[in-house]
């Protein structure tokens, strides 16, 4: 497959973003309704679903931000149309859903377990919405897209020592690179930047955005230490540990590097959507999954992770480019790795050359090249939750 330099074939959305996959989306608000869903993508090619434990007994904040997470996934330009449903009695209504996500002019439907009687019922109601939806998107045609027009979530999980010398930077690199054609690139984790926080208080764009940095490091410490955990001095993941990381700060010092030299433009909440362009900062927790998440519901069509340990991590709606750090590891999970940064390690390539290799790379899966994630169907979800259950 060819792309042109800086852009990509894609699929035009009503609201005029575009995506980079067609995926109609069964979105079970409940879990009660995850098994449900999950029948109807086995009976229709072309859906996509998530198994989660969320959508009941939640309040305030906490139920905000799962609404939020709803709708920003239903509203990622990837997908054509959405089928969102819902048992009936829970906290987050199907119907709500449904109508927030329609705002962006793509098809929806709402269906609930009990209105339709039951579970066979459900299942046999939306299999047939949802083949409808897939073929209405299996005739939209590409066209040709501009690099400006896509969000980029960067992720590291499984770091080594190897993380802040070859991938991360090389990361760093693409995201300059993105933020320089017009588009967005987001940075997450803010668990994983606790001691790098000055650095990027200074690149901040203004000092409310250089506020901001110091007020979501702090919030997330302070959660910490009420659970009587001091997170700063201590190094939470065996892996790292074991990949040569000594304390948390080191592993910050590295994982800030994904963020490259831009300016920081602005600081949002989980789940939220860029309200610029330019390098963003989403506040998620460090928690490979949840973070992945708040990023793909901000919006994000294309996912760089980069990993020492290796993980199998991917989602089901945005593709997500697996980005080894050392030769070895990749060599030795070849069934999850896209790209090698090792070669920086080994002093083959340079930072800059790594980072060119991984935007020609971004070009050709925004235009349809699959992951090894997509590959294997490793469609993982879960939402952050910051409150308890009811």
């Amino acid at each position: 497959m060819k792309n042109n330099e800086g852009e990509f074939l894609g699929y035009r959305r009503p609201d005029g973003k575009v995506g980079v996959r067609n995926h109609v989306l069964i979105l079970p608000t409940i879990t009660c309704a995850t098994q449900t869903a999950q029948r109807i993508t086995e009976l229709v090619q072309g859906t996509v679903t998530f198994i989660h434990q969320h959508g009941c007994a939640q309040v305030g904040v906490d139920y905000e931000q799962t609404f939020r997470t709803y709708v920003g996934l239903g509203k990622n330009p990837n997908v054509y149309g959405v089928i969102v449903l819902g048992l009936g009695c829970e906290t987050h209504q199907a119907r709500s859903v449904a109508t927030e996500i329609a705002k962006c002019g793509k098809p929806v439907e709402s269906i609930s377990i009990q209105d339709h009687g039951g579970t066979l019922s459900t299942i046999a109601e939306g299999a047939k919405a949802a083949a409808k939806l897939v073929q209405e998107a299996s005739t939209q045609m590409k066209e040709w897209c501009n690099f400006s027009e896509l969000i980029i979530g960067t992720e590291c999980g499984g770091s080594d020592a190897c993380s802040g010398l070859s991938a991360n930077p090389a990361v760093g690199s693409v995201s300059d690179m993105i933020v320089e054609l017009g588009g967005t690139s987001i940075l997450a984790e803010t668990t994983e930047l606790i001691g790098a926080e000055h650095l990027l208080a200074k690149r901040a764009a203004n000092d409310q955005v250089a506020k901001r940095v110091y007020e979501v490091i702090h919030a997330m410490e302070n959660r910490s230490i009420k659970m009587g955990v001091d997170i700063r001095t201590g190094n939470p993941s065996p892996g790292n540990i074991a990949g040569g990381l000594s304390s948390l700060e080191e592993k910050s010092l590295g994982a800030a590097n994904k963020s490259g030299k831009s300016i920081l433009n602005e600081l949002i909440d989980y789940a939220e959507e860029p309200k610029v362009k330019g390098l963003v900062w989403m506040d998620t927790p460090g928690h490979d999954i949840e973070q992945l998440t708040g990023m793909v519901a901000g919006g994000a069509q294309v996912v760089l992770f980069t990993t020492g340990r290796g993980t199998p991590t991917g989602s089901p709606i945005a593709p997500v480019i697996k980005i080894s750090t050392n030769t070895s590891m990749f060599e030795k999970m070849g069934d999850n790795m896209d790209l090698n940064a090792g070669t920086i390690i080994e002093g083959k390539e340079t930072v800059e050359e790594v980072g060119k290799r991984i935007l020609h790379e971004i070009g050709l899966v925004s235009s349809g090249k699959l992951t090894k994630a997509e590959i294997l169907k490793q469609h993982d979800f879960g939402i952050w939750r910051i409150g308890p259950t009811f």
